[in-house]
């Protein structure tokens, strides 16, 4: 309690200029993409050690940390609306670091997921919080611009996140992955603790109620606009990760690019950065349901021709190059629709826009894993389980955005 008084004693009272604003704000957020893309060339390396007879094992290691940051998510918000953002991101920073020194020491692969699900707890945080504080500083078209800036920038983490893993273990070891992790966490918490004032005044501080969130939770689930867009950003928010569960042994095992997977990955993730663009090019013109439901038909478009490509059983190149051409399509999709379908469930919550952003958030990234967990484990040398669930996930994702109803419909 003690040095948490003097840190507010000392706390700058300055505000940051937009650039370093846009760039500590991106940072943030980018820990989750770090934290997740960063592991996957290490997979291999981390099943023969810790799970040498079961190596599809290994990708519950990503499904386990996004539990742990869809848990999270459920408390951050209010917790950060009673105690003020920077605190509730230093806590979080400072669990993230705990769990990841309990990760580098773990030698079975069940402590290690332990380990990732507090991760996921800890950067629920900075993920959260970060919002928190673009919405205290800006509102309308200038938050709409800033985090426009916030996204190009951390667009690019998923890009160099995995080549960034793979020469840190060409360099030492998959556990060094884990230092990174934590000095990363720890200068931008350090750069946000001694240049970023508070930005939530002690007489605008909420009280923690429980009963509170629990009514944020009935509403968003009784309100059919709300309910449906949650759900239906579950089922693409499950599509995502249930790609980047598997798609490291799909690149490996199947195809017998273990080496080059980063590089595969980096090109696929600069691809996919420029649908957010896009997105914020055609939502005004043609609205946020006609986006959702052609990107939907799209990967259902997409979805069976690779599965009809993988059953063809092409040359192995060929069937890489389209396997490739699939993966940018589901995240492209992502870029797509997630922000709408987020948008379209906030939209009658504006009364309760805090917590219902946790319920909503939450329910949709624990939703996401529940999902990923048992595709990522279907895993049977082809991309077939991963290709069929995709495929089955985007028809029910049509069909229950085709039921949405705005209010003001």
């Amino acid at each position: 309690m003690i040095n948490l008084r003097k840190m507010q004693i000392r706390a700058p009272t300055n505000a940051l200029g937009q650039v370093e604003f846009v760039a500590l704000i991106a940072m943030l957020t980018a820990s989750v993409a770090f934290s997740i893309d960063a592991m996957l060339p290490a997979l291999p390396n981390i099943g023969e050690d810790l799970s040498p007879g079961s190596l599809n094992r290994a990708q519950l290691i990503i499904t386990s940390f996004v539990l742990g940051m869809g848990l999270g998510t459920f408390i951050t918000g209010p917790l950060a609306d009673r105690f003020g953002r920077k605190t509730v991101i230093l806590w979080g920073a400072i669990l993230y670091v705990c769990a990841t020194a309990f990760a580098f020491f773990t030698t079975t692969l069940e402590t290690m997921l332990a380990a990732r699900v507090l991760m996921g707890l800890g950067a629920s945080a900075p993920r959260v919080v970060a919002m928190a504080l673009v919405r205290d500083l800006y509102s309308g078209r200038e938050m709409a611009r800033i985090m426009s800036f916030v996204m190009l920038v951390f667009s690019l983490v998923p890009a160099l996140a995995p080549t960034l893993g793979a020469g840190i273990i060409a360099f030492s070891n998959w556990r060094s992955i884990f230092i990174a992790f934590a000095i990363f966490m720890t200068l931008i918490t350090c750069w946000l603790m001694l240049r970023q004032p508070e930005t939530l005044a002690t007489e605008n501080r909420r009280p923690l109620s429980i009963t509170n969130l629990l009514s944020a939770v009935r509403e968003v689930y009784i309100h059919p606009t709300a309910r449906l867009a949650t759900f239906v950003q579950t089922l693409s928010m499950g599509m995502l990760f249930s790609v980047l569960s598997s798609t490291q042994q799909v690149f490996d095992q199947t195809y017998g690019q273990g080496d080059t997977f980063h590089l595969w990955f980096g090109g696929i993730a600069i691809f996919a950065a420029s649908a957010s663009i896009i997105n914020a090019r055609l939502v005004g013109r043609l609205g946020m349901r006609p986006i959702i439901k052609t990107m939907m038909l799209a990967q259902i478009f997409m979805s069976s021709g690779i599965i009809f490509v993988v059953m063809l059983e092409l040359p192995n190149h060929i069937e890489l190059l389209f396997y490739a051409i699939w993966t940018i399509s589901v995240f492209f999709q992502a870029g797509l629709t997630l922000g709408n379908l987020n948008a379209l469930a906030m939209e009658p919550m504006g009364h309760i826009a805090g917590s219902a952003a946790s319920v909503v958030t939450a329910t949709a990234t624990v939703g996401a894993a529940i999902i990923a967990i048992p595709v990522g484990l279907s895993f049977d040398g082809t991309p077939l389980p991963l290709t069929i669930s995709i495929f089955f996930a985007a028809c029910l994702a049509l069909w229950l955005t085709t039921m949405i109803r705005r209010d003001s419909d």
